[in-house]
């Protein structure tokens, strides 16, 4: 062509550029490692929030989901310290940050750290039929 940016003093095309066709990189799969696929991820709440919810007592991850703090899948709960809180609680969860435990031992709490789970939490377990566990004993012996 005669006109255009390649006539122009200093145009160069970035790597990879086809014309404005999709460009090859783009067309392939992604393959190979990510480690973003190991990853624990943990729903974060705020100290403020469970003033807000009135929160007494021992607080876990059940009682985080019936108030509705916490949905979806995750591997655990991370407390994190925005917000202020002046209610007693017991706290079982995975994680907290150092600002959340000062504030919920100010206000006469306690933190207890429990293990994060394998795989993430789900709303339904899948549990075996009884007809397939009892075939399968049938078929060992």
């Amino acid at each position: 062509g005669h006109k255009g940016a390649g006539a122009r003093a200093g145009y160069s095309t970035r790597p990879g550029f086809e014309g404005g066709q999709m460009p090859l990189f783009r067309r392939l799969p992604k393959r190979g490692f990510n480690n973003a696929n190991f990853t624990k991820k943990y729903c974060p709440v705020n100290v403020g929030d469970l003033e807000k919810k009135q929160l007494s007592g021992v607080v876990n991850e059940e009682v985080l989901r019936k108030v509705g703090l916490v949905n979806g899948t995750w591997h655990g709960v991370k407390i994190l310290g925005t917000g202020e809180i002046k209610t007693k609680v017991e706290l079982e969860v995975h994680q907290i940050s150092a600002s959340a435990q000062a504030k919920v031992e100010k206000a006469g709490g306690s933190v207890k750290l429990v293990t994060a789970k394998e795989a993430p939490a789900q709303e339904e377990a899948a549990e075996p039929k009884k007809e397939d566990t009892a075939k399968a004993e049938d078929d060992a012996s």
